[in-house]
Parts: structure tokens; sequence; C-alpha cells
């Protein structure tokens, strides 16, 4: 009897299997966001890496590449005190090579760019893997007509950020190809649109426009006249049933595949373009989560291809903006307003029948406001978790983009228990690497459940290094200092 075997006896079965299987299963392997402010990571930096090391972080994200002058402050609509300072100076010639105009130079601060070379430099030394959220500075295009997805304009901004920072292994794209998917307007658009100049995109690269926006009014219009009759009838009757719920007709699968359309041929433009970079660097994207992503024209089986790594959005918080929580309450609202008949249970439906998740234990908006029961994390996490692995096929590319709400996507608060729940069950639905995306910097609570998850677990030592989103344990002394 192999030792699994034996250890599934002792323990119950195939129970005892599953225990064992997690337990001999390798750590996770977490990264971490330097998000904006950027400031806030330049000083101690060594004492923070030398924690992070310990606490099993393997790699980080920096960016976006700006600095402040002006006071760090922050609000959910993206505005800052100060004007914005470039990290670097660009390189007219790497843009015009890409047929593109260069960008204006923006202010600098010396300095800071200094402490920045230093931060990534040690960070390289220690063998971390390194991505930039974004480029620097983008190429102006010429024409729409030369570069229609902006792949030159983006391809040239690349080359011109990893040679001003070499340390780094690549650049990571922010929800590449993401059309809207809210159902409300929220965020800046809504499911039910043609963007602002998003016409010419659809007729250079032929797609029919009428039939386009026929389609999407045809399904606009359907999602204003459900019944109770409609969604009690058709929301538990699988694919047949939605079609039919949903009255999607040609013209509407017509512009539900034109979405996708749009987003693969912008993303093999980008790609064909990093890959004519004079070195290789490792593209990334941060796409919604699996329960979206067909939405969002973000299909992880058609999108993968083009990216060195996908970091599927686990963000599962109410309200802000993002949290798939906070979507499904506005879907639901929004089809309760569209259509008076319905109840909340008939709203519900219609949501699970167009998504096809159904969130344990909640069947009212009301038990939304309860937080997360262990099931949610049980099923939906490790749901969500095993649908972008499956689709993707390959662990080594998949990383998981964890966030609790709050700055700045403006979510509820999610408690350090639910961040434990959702590595530990992504991690037995075989995640193997995340990165945390923290507010703005970390907490206590956060970096003890991580620290415990995948290396050794932070010792409280406010003379050593204590996570800045908590304060100190001495704040409150009142300036007096322990006499013995």
């Amino acid at each position: 009897m192999d030792r699994r075997t034996f250890a599934g006896a002792l323990l119950g079965g195939s129970l005892g299997g599953a225990l064992w299987a997690q337990a001999s299963r390798p750590k996770l392997v977490a990264w971490m966001y330097m998000i904006y402010p950027l400031e806030q990571w330049l000083a101690d930096y060594k004492r923070t890496f030398d924690a992070w090391a310990e606490g099993g972080v393997r790699g980080i994200v920096v960016g976006p590449l700006r600095f402040w002058d002006g006071p760090p402050s922050f609000d959910y609509s993206y505005r800052r005190a100060g004007a914005r300072l470039g990290t670097f100076a660009p390189d007219p010639q790497i843009y015009k090579d890409f047929g593109v105009d260069p960008p204006a130079p923006m202010p600098r601060d010396p300095q800071k760019e200094k402490q920045l070379q230093a931060v990534l430099e040690n960070a390289a030394s220690r063998g971390w893997e390194i991505m930039l959220f974004g480029p620097g500075y983008y190429g102006v295009r010429k024409s729409f007509e030369q570069d229609p997805f902006g792949a030159l304009s983006l391809a040239a901004g690349v080359r011109d950020t990893v040679r001003a920072f070499p340390q780094a292994h690549g650049v990571i794209i922010d929800g590449a190809g993401e059309h809207h998917y809210e159902l409300d307007f929220f965020h800046g658009g809504e499911l039910f649109e043609t963007r602002p100049g998003e016409e010419p995109l659809l007729r250079h690269i032929g797609i029919d426009v009428e039939r386009w926006t026929r389609g999407m009014n045809h399904l606009r219009d359907r999602f204003h006249h459900l019944t109770p009759s409609l969604v009690r009838y058709h929301s538990d009757g699988g694919m047949l049933g939605g079609l039919a719920l949903f009255d999607v007709n040609e013209d509407a699968l017509f512009w539900l595949r034109a979405r996708q359309e749009v987003t693969l041929r912008s993303m093999q433009a980008i790609r064909a373009q990093i890959d004519k970079l004079d070195r290789k660097v490792k593209l990334g994207t941060i796409p919604r989560a699996a329960t979206f992503s067909i939405l969002t024209t973000q299909d992880y089986q058609k999108t993968q291809v083009y990216f060195d790594y996908m970091f599927p959005k686990h963000y599962f918080w109410h309200r802000g903006f993002d949290g798939m929580y906070g979507t499904i309450a506005r879907w639901v609202r929004k089809i309760g307003e569209w259509n008076p008949a319905l109840d909340e249970a008939d709203c519900f439906a219609a949501v699970k029948s167009w998504f096809g998740i159904e969130l344990p234990g909640v069947n009212s908006l009301a038990a939304m406001e309860l937080g997360f029961p262990d099931e949610f994390f049980t099923k939906v996490v490790y749901s969500q978790t095993r649908r972008a692995l499956e689709a993707i096929g390959n662990p080594d590319k998949v990383i998981a983009w964890v966030s609790t709400g709050r700055n700045p996507h403006a979510g509820d608060p999610m408690p350090a228990r639910d961040l434990n729940r959702i590595l530990t069950e992504s991690h037995r639905a075989g995640l193997k690497r995340f990165i945390f995306h923290p507010d703005v910097n970390l907490g206590a609570a956060e970096w003890s459940v991580i620290s415990s998850l995948c290396g050794k677990p932070w010792k409280e030592d406010p003379t050593g290094y204590w996570p800045p989103d908590t304060p100190k344990p001495d704040t409150w002394n009142g300036g007096r200092k322990p006499t013995r």
C-alpha cells in the first residue's frame, strides 16, 4: 500500500485521499501588485522585499508607470492632486521606427526615477519575475487606417518601456479587448450600446454595422419585455430555454459573434507586433471572471493563445465596480426596473439563465448584504478557477488576480477570512500562483493570510516589517515608549 492509499485508509476513504492531495500539493506562490502611487514603494523597499520573500512572494507587477507631483491622494474617479510625472524619458527614434509619432514627454523627477530603478534592481537580484502594468508611454498613430487597433502604438510604447526598465520580463494589458457587460450604464458604459468611435473600426474590418445595430437593439428590446410567464417557463430550460427566453434570433447572434471578432482581431494585431520586438517580452492580460468572459468577449479558450500570462479577475465583492456580487445585483435591479411585473426571484432566475451562475444561499438582494456563505467559496470560487484552468489548458499561464474590494474599485471590503477562502479554494481547484492587489497597500490581516499560505508565517514585530495599511500597536500611546 503506497503512502497516499495508506493515508486515505486512515482518514476515511475519498475524504482522506482529498486531504492528502491538498496537504501534499506545493504551496501557493504569491506575487504582489505594487499599485499607484508608486511613491509608497520607494522607501524601505529592502525590508519590505525581505519580508515578502520570506512570506512566499516570487513576483511583482508595478504600475501604472507614473509618479505624482503632489500629495499621493486618491479618489474612485481616478483624480489625483498634483501633476502626472513620467518615470522615464521616451526615445523618439523607437516610435519613428514603428511608423508612429512619439508621445509628448512628461515632466520628470530624476530622484524618484533613480529610486524606482533601485527597487526593480533589487527585485531582479532575487530572481523574481517582474511585469509592468501597461507601458509608460504609447505612440501616437498617424491615421486610423495605418493602425486601426492601436497595435503599432502599443508595441512602440512597450519596446520603449522595456528599454527603460530592462529588469522587466513583460507588460500587462488590463482587460484587453473587453466589451461592456453591465446591463445598467455603469463604469462608463453599458452592454447595449455601440461605443463612441467604434463604428469606423467595425466598418474597417468588414462588419455589417446595420445588422450589428439591429441585433443589439433586438436583444435590448427583449430585455425590456420579460414577463413572469416567460421567465418561469424558460429560465430552467437550459440553452434552448435561454434562447427562447431572450428571443435570441440570427441578428442577435450576429451581434454577439461580431463583438467577439473585434476582440480577436485586436489581439491578433497586438500579438503580431509584440512578436516582432528585438527581445522577448511576455504579454499578459487581466480578463473578467469566467462567468462574465463570454459577454465581455474575453473567451479564455480563444484569447489565451495571444498571451503568455492570463490573470483572471478573482473579484467577488459587492457594490463598487467589477465585483461579482455587485455586478449580479445591478443586473437583478435593472431587469426589475425594466420589467416591473417580475419579482426578485424572477429577476435572479433571468440572470442565472443568461450567465449560468447561481449564488449559493442568495435568493434576494437583501441576502447579498449578509456576506459570503462558505458554499460561495467551495462552489463558485472553486468553479471559476477550474473553468479558467480548463479553458487555458496550462496552469503555468494562469495567475489569478485577487483583490478584496475598496481602492480602487470602491467595493464593499471583504475580510481576511474571505481572502483566505478565495485562496484556499482556488488552490484546491489547481491554481499555482496568484497576485494580490492591495488597497492600496497591504494590511496586517491580509499579509498574515498570504504569508501563512505561501511561505513562512509573518511574525508581528513592530520593529521589523509591518504592513503599512495597519497602524502599528504603539500608534495610540501618545508618543510614550515602554520603560522595559
